[in-house]
């Protein structure tokens, strides 16, 4: 008798997965094992006791340490020397949403094979309960996948990284999470100290994405329609 499971996969990460045809062209963490056996991991070593607060009551966050994938932690600092590489563009995570405003390295310009990035310590596991999930899905129009009908979390976003607690979510993904459910945010207000905290944070450091690509929250891992 299998175990049912407590976390799932939201179709919004599966541009996290080099299965998704979403991944192909997504600037941020990418990982190569397969979604089926990351979920079984991670449901493995599931236990209630260790879920964090997240920014809102529906997010949570579970740390776990990174010894199963080969993902590399993504943020560099900003300094007198890679500053001249940063790079801004318009985007938006997939068709539903606004495009806003984001700044990033390209790859190729900071990244070496003697300047590498480090392999990742921890995984920080970004959480959302069904409820959010199947509520922001009714506002844009989507449907709810079979599978998140029987789990009571969705993991939405995966953060590589050498700490086991949570980094700031960027000043821009706080504002967008403001904008309300039928712009692809969660209607949560912008609380003015976690802001500014944030701020403080990446003021001066920046993911070395290389660019975004649009993709459907409700699209299936093979999916060859993914782009826009």
């Amino acid at each position: 008798m299998s175990i049912p499971k407590a976390l799932v996969v939201d179709p919004f990460c599966y541009r996290q997965f080099s299965e998704s045809e979403c991944s192909k062209s997504y600037g941020g963490t990418v990982f190569t094992v397969p979604i089926a056996e990351f979920e079984e991991v991670v449901n493995a070593r599931w236990n209630e006791s260790n879920l964090v607060d997240g920014y809102a009551p529906f997010c949570k966050h579970i740390f776990i340490e990174n010894d199963f994938t080969d993902a590399e932690v993504n943020i560099l600092e900003i300094n007198s020397e890679n500053e001249k590489f940063l790079r801004t563009k318009y985007e938006a995570r997939n068709s539903k949403e606004l495009p806003v405003l984001t700044r990033f390295f390209p790859k190729d310009l900071v990244i070496s094979d003697d300047k590498p990035l480090p392999k990742a310590k921890y995984l920080d596991l970004i959480l959302y309960s069904r409820e959010q999930i199947m509520k922001e899905n009714e506002s844009m129009g989507k449907e709810n996948s079979e599978e998140m009908n029987s789990v009571p979390w969705g993991i939405v976003s995966i953060k590589a990284q050498n700490v086991d607690y949570e980094i700031p979510m960027t000043p821009i993904t706080a504002m967008r999470n403001a904008l309300g459910k039928e712009e692809g945010g969660s209607g949560v207000p912008i609380d003015r100290d976690a802001y500014m905290a944030a701020y403080e944070f990446w003021n001066r450091r920046k993911f070395r994405n290389i660019r975004q690509f649009w993709c459907s929250r409700t699209i299936s891992p093979n999916d060859s329609t993914a782009a826009l």
